[in-house]
């Protein structure tokens, strides 16, 4: 749910970061794991690299934003340090097809859960 969250712009990517790095290590590669499955599950395409790395925020340079420009996905095994990164920018990605996948096919509405969560209750912090 935090993921489709953050994707329809309904969480900060902030507090999305903040939950990602609180993750065992683990579970930060199984988020990533999940990511890509979002990602192509939503139909990203390789056109969406490069908004993709500037909504992300992190450089081009970086390793994760290198493999995605190659259309490489297997950044749940990359290094530790590397791996809010390749979140960010895997966040980003699936973003941007989810929109266009929304925009495209469910404008009308649709029955995915995960299409209708600003009309559900988001559980308060604290």
């Amino acid at each position: 749910m935090i993921l489709n969250e953050l994707a329809q712009g309904l969480r900060p990517s902030s507090e999305g970061v903040e939950w990602f790095e609180n993750l065992s290590e683990d579970d930060q590669r199984q988020a990533l794991h999940a990511l890509v499955l979002f990602c192509s599950q939503a139909r990203a395409r390789e056109e969406d690299v490069p908004a993709s790395i500037a909504r992300s925020g992190i450089r081009p340079t970086h390793t994760p934003a290198v493999m995605l420009t190659k259309w490489r996905f297997g950044m749940d095994r990359l290094p530790a340090y590397e791996l809010t990164k390749a979140f960010r920018l895997l966040i980003a990605l699936f973003s941007i097809a989810d929109g266009r996948r929304r925009a495209l096919h469910c404008a009308d509405g649709c029955g995915h859960e995960w299409h209708n969560l600003s009309a559900q209750p988001r559980p308060t912090q604290g």
